[in-house]
């Protein structure tokens, strides 16, 4: 029989939504591209996305979804491959995927509620993705991503409660999404921050062994958000700042709510706290009017804020917003800057990994038998030879090959192609 194929670009949080779809659609003879609108780039890689499936499956109904389908349904509308356009809020209703009309998109920011739908099922993945936020109530200059997810807007915490604790039953990590993760909670009675509902599902689950957030602004993060990062050892040391540059003049243009110095004070202060933690940051490189005294600064953040797991945009103007409208840095030399930032960021991951050598990690396995994560998402190679696994609490014991979705101890031997290997410890 015929099944959905789903494929998800971009953020964390499609991924959680992709499993709602897939559940949403039984065996229908169908693919759904849940797609991305962070950049151009991103864009065009759904297109190409949309082709490749056609021509996988050219009998099969195709359905394009995601961001870049609700800010421009139009021109994926017109696309041949394309059966029909389902936008962000539809996406998630099952009347949606039943009903004949080629292009359900409606105004996303009259959308006020998310995440009725919770996947209850993450059968293909090791780690489980729950929605907790959705939108985003800042404006940054360069962004389109609020006119692709709507305003910000919080699940309450009880449903979300529910939810992990019947997640946890099945996967030993459980990682919170959203489009502003740390703007949860202002629109809930109450309003209750990210770190106490955080607090909440550790004090409710014990089951639940491992949690992880997904990316974080910084200067949202209060006291006791950063008091459970550094002191909660449920709660993995991998944080994912949205930095975005590194130059105070930059920042004020991109509309950004911190400066140069506030996110060199945080990350310090973290791995002060927990030296464990690994510091992970979106830069983007090439921002109008940026020159080169200015993209000094961000280069230099890499190494001020002890980034270890950079992802490097170079920017592309987005139509309609204001960025858009500023002096264009010369194509050329914004692929030029990019690459000068992923290199600098890849000397800093390869001194990080090398600092893990001989050290004894807990990894996530994700791929049957042989790769995974450590709590700092280091990502690990398992050794082929058969794995003594750990006898620590969520572990299997035996000397067969992991399954995916266990933890297992490893004792780290060494690097190959940017990846730890594991032995079994």
């Amino acid at each position: 029989m015929p099944s959905p194929h789903l494929i998800s670009l971009g953020c964390r949080l499609n991924i959680a939504e992709s499993e709602t779809i897939r559940a949403l659609l039984d065996d229908r003879d169908t693919v759904v591209v849940n797609s991305c609108a962070v950049t151009n780039e991103a864009v065009k890689q759904t297109r190409k996305a949309i082709r490749r499936a056609h021509r996988e499956r050219p009998d099969a109904e195709l359905v394009v979804t995601g961001c870049a389908a609700q800010i421009d349904p139009a021109s994926f509308a017109a696309m041949p491959e394309v059966s029909r356009v389902i936008g962000n809020a539809e996406k998630l209703d099952a009347f949606a995927w039943g009903s004949p009309e080629r292009v359900q998109v409606q105004d996303i920011m009259a959308v006020r509620e998310t995440a009725s739908h919770l996947a209850a099922s993450f059968s293909t993945h090791a780690r489980a993705f729950v929605e907790v936020q959705n939108g985003c109530d800042h404006r940054c200059t360069f962004c389109t991503i609020p006119f692709g997810r709507g305003n910000s807007r919080s699940v309450p915490a009880g449903a979300l409660i529910d939810r992990i604790a019947m997640l946890a039953e099945s996967h030993a990590e459980v990682v919170l999404t959203g489009v502003d993760l740390t703007s949860y909670g202002p629109d809930l009675p109450g309003s209750p921050s990210l770190g106490a509902l955080v607090e909440r599902i550790l004090n409710r689950i014990p089951a639940l062994k491992r949690l992880r957030l997904s990316s974080l602004d910084g200067i949202e993060i209060d006291d006791r958000l950063f008091t459970l990062l550094t002191q909660e050892p449920r709660i993995m040391p991998h944080v994912h700042l949205s930095l975005q540059a590194g130059d105070d003049m930059i920042l004020k243009r991109m509309k950004r709510r911190h400066n140069r110095a506030d996110s060199v004070a945080l990350a310090q202060r973290l791995m002060a706290a927990r030296p464990e933690i690994a510091i992970g940051a979106d830069l983007i490189a090439g921002f109008p009017t940026e020159s080169e005294a200015m993209f000094a600064n961000t280069l230099a953040l890499i190494a001020d804020a002890q980034i270890v797991q950079g992802h490097i945009f170079p920017y592309s103007p987005r139509a309609g917003t204001p960025a858009a409208r500023m002096p264009q840095v010369e194509p050329e030399i914004v692929k030029a800057r990019a690459a000068r930032l992923r290199t600098a960021a890849a000397q800093s991951r390869a001194h990080w990994l090398q600092s893990l050598i001989g050290s004894k990690q807990q990894v996530l396995v994700e791929r049957l038998g042989d790769r995974g994560h450590t709590p700092n998402f280091a990502e690990v190679r398992l050794a082929p030879t058969p794995l003594t696994l750990s006898l620590s609490k969520g572990a299997s014991t035996g000397s067969a090959r992991a399954g995916v979705g266990e933890i297992v101890e490893v004792t780290v031997t060494g690097i190959d192609d940017g990846k730890l290997i594991g032995v079994g410890a």
